[in-house]
Order: C-alpha cells, then structure tokens, then sequence
C-alpha cells in the first residue's frame, strides 16, 4: 500500500500548501481589489483544498500514527487469520513512525513474543506481510520435524482435532490443528503431520535488533525460515483486531460475519 501512502502524503501538503499561500498572500490580493475590477471570489481550487485539508490531515495522522486497515491475502496465518479477513494494525505499539519512509521518529514499546505482527520484508520492502513473532534477540529458535525449539526447550502442543477448512482454506482441510503453548501467548497453528518437508527446518539465533517470524500455517508460510530475520526498522505495528470478512474485494465473495470483532491473539 505504498502507492496509497504516497498519494495521501502529496495530496495532503498540496492543499495545505494552497490553503496558506491563500491565507497569507491570495485573500490579502482578492481583498484589495474586491469592488474594482474583480468580485472578489475566492478561487475553487482554494475552495476545494480548503475543504479536503482536514479530512486528509485527520486521515494521514490515523493511518500513519494511529490504527491502519490491512486485508490478509493468503493462508499462512490460519487458523488465526484467513484469507479475506480484513484487520486493524495498532501503529503506535512500537514507536510513532514517519509515513512512507517508516523511520521511527518516537520509540514507544518493543515487540513481545507471540505478537502478530505488519512488516515489509527484507527481500520485499514494497508489500506488507504479516507473521508472529517467535523469536526475540538473542534467542536460539530450531524447527525440527514439526517441532519447535525455543532456547534449547521444545514449545509444547495440545492437539484441538482434524481442522475442516471453508473457502480458499479448503485447501488445508485434514491438517491437524494444535494449540502451541508460546511462553506468554498460547495460539492455534495448523500442521501437515502427513508432510515433513526439507527445507525450512534447521537453527538459528536471532541478532540484535531483529526477531524470528513464522506463519501459523507452518506446512504453508514463506517466513523466517526460508528468507531470515526481520529487521526492528521493518515493522509497520501489531495486528489486534478483525474487523471484517469476505473473501472477494468488495465483498464479492464469501462473507463470514461471525469473525467481525474477533481480537488476534
């Protein structure tokens, strides 16, 4: 959604800009010659930018240091997320940060282990993508045969049942959904424990200033894994909060109304 920022950022200071060279300069010249060979109108651009300025000020403070509005456009974060699940980004969890360049201008909080969480990828810095944190600095992660290691002890799982998937998550019907005990943030993942994969599996130790992300859908997410770690400077804010389903832009397709309001733990 950089375009969207971009855009949003211009047209703002444009009608800001217009409105004050109006204020200080153009109102004094309409004023002066009101009644000689001009009425004295005020201008529609001026007229126009006057009354879009606050509306696009309120709204580039609320997205940008506030709450932002992202859709999940894949399966890699069920059973937490699906696909077409339209969710609120808190902005300010971990420090205010400038629009379109993100460079945090006033630091705040840090992430916790479990947060799920925006980002631009390192190998992708142009998209927004969404994980959980497993993995702080310092920490020692290893993933092993559906397995998860944090600091040398395996994060126990407590089996939920066969999970049955609806829409695009048809496709992982039959994996098994597990509750995965996280120190301080027990969630669902989903596993293929039919599938054992190559890649994906190995060690790590997560350096400063960077954290270990995984996808809950652990047979089905690009994440941490396969690409390393996340840098501090990439994060866009912490998910909490669904506040719409469908899996079609403009609702064009499944409608799930149930999970309107649903928090993300």
């Amino acid at each position: 959604m950089r375009w969207f920022e971009i855009i949003l950022v211009a047209l703002t200071l444009v009608s800001a800009l217009i409105w004050l060279a109006d204020k200080l300069f153009l109102a004094r010249r309409r004023a002066a010659r009101e009644g000689l060979l001009e009425a004295g109108d005020e201008p529609l651009l001026v007229d126009y930018a006057k009354s879009f300025f606050p509306v696009l000020a309120a709204v580039l403070v609320l997205r940008s240091f506030v709450a932002e509005p992202f859709r999940i456009p894949s399966n890699s974060m069920m059973p937490t997320l699906l696909t077409g699940d339209f969710i609120l980004v808190n902005k300010f969890s971990y420090g205010l940060r400038l629009p379109i360049t993100n460079a945090k201008v006033v630091p705040i909080g840090e992430p916790n282990r479990g947060d799920v969480v925006v980002f631009k990828p390192p190998h992708h810095p142009e998209q927004d993508w969404i994980k959980r944190i497993i993995g702080l600095p310092g920490d020692r992660i290893a993933y092993r045969d559906h397995q998860l290691f944090l600091n040398g002890q395996p994060v126990q799982v407590q089996p939920v049942g066969v999970y049955q998937g609806v829409g695009n998550g048809a496709e992982m019907t039959g994996a098994e959904e597990m509750t995965e005990a996280l120190p301080t943030r027990p969630h669902r993942v989903l596993e293929r424990t039919d599938l054992i994969r190559a890649d994906g599996q190995g060690e790590w130790v997560v350096p400063p200033a960077h954290y270990f992300v995984m996808g809950d859908n652990r047979d089905n997410s690009e994440d941490s894994r396969y690409w390393g770690f996340l840098p501090e400077a990439n994060l866009r804010g912490k998910a909490f909060l669904i506040w719409l389903n469908c899996e079609g832009w403009f609702c064009s397709g499944a409608f799930d109304a149930s999970r309107i309001g649903n928090t993300i733990q």
